[in-house]
């Protein structure tokens, strides 16, 4: 469609690589072949996490895997940046020298 893309990911196992690894070989997939990435890429960002954690758990069941992972991802769409992330991950953006708040990161205390 003449749009330049971009997708980027960050992903931290906790307790093994398993999930980690799953995330990391699935989850741009996900994101690619979801049917809302070219008018609504927040959606299909949100969706195919969701997607990617339930394909992961059904595999973690099947295989007795114990890992799990918290994991970021960006995607720019032409100049819009979307970020989406899950556990206690986080991104910096720096512009111009200066730190740009583009989320508040998931923490136990917070609800």
């Amino acid at each position: 469609d003449g749009i330049d893309r971009a997708y980027f990911a960050v992903f931290d196992g906790h307790g093994g690589v398993d999930a980690a690894n799953y995330s990391a070989t699935h989850l741009h997939v996900n994101v690619g072949l979801h049917e809302e990435i070219v008018k609504n890429p927040a959606e299909a960002l949100k969706c195919s996490f969701q997607k990617t954690d339930e394909m992961f758990l059904f595999k973690a069941k099947r295989e007795k895997l114990r890992s799990g992972t918290t994991g970021v991802s960006a995607l720019i769409v032409g100049n819009t940046l979307h970020i989406a992330w899950l556990g206690d991950s986080q991104v910096m953006l720096v512009q111009q020298g200066k730190a740009v708040t583009l989320m508040e990161p998931h923490k136990p205390e917070r609800e």
